[in-house]
């Protein structure tokens, strides 16, 4: 078996990795990163990146056009300005062409503090139970895991994502309780 028709494994990222063979570790599939908007109810957009491309502001400015365009078609295009938007402090996200884009949208921004993992919904619920699900499977390409992902992602509840969001709001009063300070 050559080396491209090896199995891959999940391994906690959005990657595949090949099954390393007597300890060799080369040429390991390189990680793809997939950006997730999301509401109360479900996933609205799953984008991944293309190989090679970095997220800049333009790239990220496209993505909530596509947010924006579906939540119209959600909401029947009842979308006002008073529609929240919460991501972290990546430079494409505080880009000034990336908040003119989120003001020409008509998405009121909350303010993620610097530095502060408290407040980053996906990293509580959404990524943990999602590599828990992948744990061990074998995939023979990115675009199984990609299946395998939105698969997942597809079968939760509304429930699951307004859960998600509730305790975002608990763990933000207890990060304002204790000024700014880290909590777990």
């Amino acid at each position: 078996m050559t080396r491209r028709q090896s199995n891959y494994q999940w391994s906690g990222g959005i990657a595949a990795y090949p099954i390393p063979k007597n300890s060799e570790c080369k040429n390991l599939l390189k990680k793809f990163s997939p950006q997730f908007f999301w509401d109360q109810d479900s996933i609205l957009l799953t984008d991944y990146l293309p190989k090679g491309q970095t997220i800049n502001a333009e790239y990220y400015s496209s993505l909530l056009v596509q947010v924006k365009n579906i939540l119209n078609e959600k909401c029947h295009g009842k979308v006002t300005k008073g529609a929240l938007f919460l991501h972290d402090n990546a430079p494409a996200h505080r880009a000034l062409t990336t908040q003119k884009k989120l003001n020409y949208l008509g998405f009121q921004c909350l303010d993620h503090p610097p530095y502060s993992p408290d407040l980053v919904p996906s990293d509580y619920d959404l990524f943990p139970q999602l590599k828990k699900q992948l744990k061990g499977h074998h995939f023979l390409s990115n675009v199984e895991v990609i299946a395998a992902t939105e698969t997942w992602l597809d079968g939760q509840p509304s429930e699951f994502f307004l859960s998600d969001l509730q305790k975002l709001q608990q763990r933000a009063k207890k990060c304002i309780e204790l000024r700014g300070e880290y909590a777990e």
